[in-house]
């Protein structure tokens, strides 16, 4: 593959903090690299770096010749103009009308956007789309992406994650992308870039891969982080157990993740949780009956909805934006009254409800974090441990030293943890949260998930965070924008076909992301003999990679015997070094062979 970026050596550091230590890396062409790490860690420090846009203090960054980089920050630079104007600049109409790819981006972006609409009067959610829209029309050897799944629903995620893997699927240039959305990471990323304490470590595969990796690591060196182990050993088995197909990683490696989640139990007793609800919440949670909810211009949100909430039930709600998913819940709280039809609530119920904004938070602004948790309750209990409010700020990543911290010095993601904190601790007995991973990393998330697995109560999530939903939620609904509220038997999956029937001009571009549509008709099949060729060379491979394997435990196992001898280290180190090399040329050649073996 040809190189087409790289960072040699580069050093970064802002105030006393060191975001990048003589970081090197590359980026080759047909990558598509997803960056992940705790927040303030310095992911969107080190896209702006490779971008060209921040120099480095120390180390330089190289393009091979001619290669164009394009950057979509976090920052909103649209400027002023129109929608057009941001998009295509002065080209004329004809230029890039006949493009099918300028099309596609057009539907799975635009859609309900005025392309002569004066980009002042956009909401904040049409200007992000604008801005993507103006990278992917483009023609950038380099795209290089922060959180561009922010502002956009379950059904652009899924469109723009088909894109992507469309686009960069014939080694047609590079993507480099910071998000902390999981089930993109899985869908559209071939490696996995992990920043934190001013180091860079590279992984092989997306998300699934990546929590494999790591949680092999961790075994590896005989860590003393058990909670940390503990929580991607829980992770992992979710991933295993979840949606089939989360990882491209070849079956040794599936066997791997096997042998480290052997005696993991399930991430929730559901049997055990729903027994517990029904003592706190007793028969009768909410009830909606034959609701209707219209707006002041006429229009129906709601039309006649019936939904019965039982105790110790999970939903998911998705839905087209616009379509009432935040009124159904403002109607679940009692923040909002029908105009037709009733609600019912059960007379233990006590609701919360995770609001997106923060300014709940003003009022403990002069609070330190443990403080701000105490002023609501000192102690409670999860999973049938009793936690204390410090030991519950610990598991939701606040270090001793953040734990310290004044609420108004929070970042907004520990703003967002502090406000999950609050909610639990006041024992809600049903928990209503709308888009609760706003500003969270992947690590943070886990441990939200974590949290609600042992919560025993009823549950109800509005996210465009699929893997979100999936992994805490039991059941899907789905507001469609038709006034009806769907039950999805199948999940998200079954959502997107409903929206590719209702909305195919949105997505008739492309189709799942796990499986997009192809642009060219598909050549004829392997051969009979071709297979078989193909099935020896996959046992052939996986005998060699699980030599690898042993050799390598044994490496590491003599590296541990003899830490204090410098010599030795460094020449085993070596041998795993080469050890390293040989499986990563074996997996590419397994992964090859297994296609054609099918």
């Amino acid at each position: 593959m040809a190189h087409l970026l790289g960072a040699d050596r580069v050093h970064l550091t802002l105030g006393t903090r060191t975001l990048l230590d003589h970081v090197s890396l590359g980026v080759d062409d047909g990558q598509r690299i997803g960056v992940v790490g705790p927040n303030g860690a310095g992911k969107s420090t080190l896209l702006r770096v490779l971008a060209g846009v921040q120099p480095p203090d120390d180390g330089r960054v190289t393009r091979a010749g001619g290669t164009r980089v394009a950057l979509l920050d976090q920052r909103d630079e649209l400027g002023s103009g129109t929608v057009l104007d941001a998009v295509h600049g002065s080209a004329d109409a004809h230029e890039w009308a006949s493009d099918a790819r300028v099309r596609a981006v057009h539907a799975g972006l635009l859609a309900d956007v005025e392309l002569d609409a004066d980009l002042a009067t956009l909401s904040g959610g049409q200007r992000r789309r604008v801005a993507l829209a103006a990278l992917l029309v483009r023609d950038d050897e380099v795209l290089v992406l922060d959180e561009p799944t922010n502002h956009l629903d379950v059904e652009g995620v899924a469109w723009l994650a088909g894109y992507l893997v469309e686009r960069y699927a014939r080694s047609s240039g590079a993507l480099v992308v910071v998000t902390h959305d999981r089930w993109f990471l899985d869908a559209v990323c071939t490696r996995t870039w992990e920043v934190h304490d001013g180091v860079v470590d590279q992984y092989e595969g997306g998300y699934a891969a990546y929590v494999l990796a790591r949680a092999e690591r961790a075994q590896h060196a005989a860590t003393t982080e058990a909670k940390r182990q503990n929580l991607l050993r829980k992770e992992l088995a979710w991933l295993r157990r979840g949606a089939p197909a989360r990882t491209s990683k070849p079956r040794f490696r599936l066997d791997a993740a096997a042998a480290l989640i052997a005696d993991e139990p399930p991430p929730r007793d559901s049997l055990e949780l729903a027994r517990t609800a029904t003592a706190r919440l007793g028969k009768d949670v909410l009830d909606l009956e034959d609701v209707t909810y219209t707006l002041p211009d006429g229009r129906s949100l709601l039309q006649d909805v019936t939904w019965r909430l039982g105790p110790g039930d999970r939903y998911g709600l998705v839905g087209v934006n616009g379509a009432g998913k935040s009124t159904l819940l403002r109607l679940l709280t009692g923040r909002a009254t029908p105009t037709t039809g009733r609600v019912r609530r059960g007379k233990t119920v006590r609701v919360a409800e995770l609001r997106q904004d923060v300014e709940d938070l003003d009022e403990v602004a002069d609070l330190h974090v443990v403080a701000a948790v105490e002023r609501e309750r000192g102690t409670i209990v999860i999973g049938g441990k009793e936690l204390t409010a410090a030991q519950l700020v610990e598991r939701l990543g606040f270090t001793r030293e953040r734990s310290r911290t004044l609420v108004r010095d929070l970042s907004g993601g520990e703003r967002r943890r502090l406000q999950l904190l609050r909610l639990l601790v006041g024992e809600p007995n049903v928990l209503l949260l709308d888009e609760p991973t706003n500003d969270l990393d992947t690590d943070t998330l886990a441990a939200v998930e974590d949290l609600l697995d042992g919560w025993p109560g009823t549950l109800v999530v509005v996210s465009h965070d699929r893997y979100l939903l999936e992994r805490v939620c039991d059941r899907q609904v789905a507001l469609l924008g038709d006034g009806a509220l769907r039950d999805l038997p199948g999940g998200v999956e079954e959502y997107l076909a409903l929206r590719a029937t209702t909305a195919p001009t949105a997505m008739a571009q492309v189709g799942s992301a796990a499986a997009p549509v192809p642009v060219a008709p598909p050549t004829d099949g392997p051969s009979a003999a071709e297979v078989r060729a193909a099935r020896k060379e996959v046992a052939r491979i996986e005998r060699r990679l699980e030599k690898i394997a042993a050799l390598e435990a044994g490496l590491h196992d003599r590296m541990a015997a003899q830490a204090t001898d410098h010599a030795a280290v460094t020449a085993l180190d070596a041998e795993l070094r080469a050890l390293a090399a040989e499986r990563d040329e074996l997996e590419a050649a397994w992964l090859e062979a297994a296609e054609t073996a099918g």
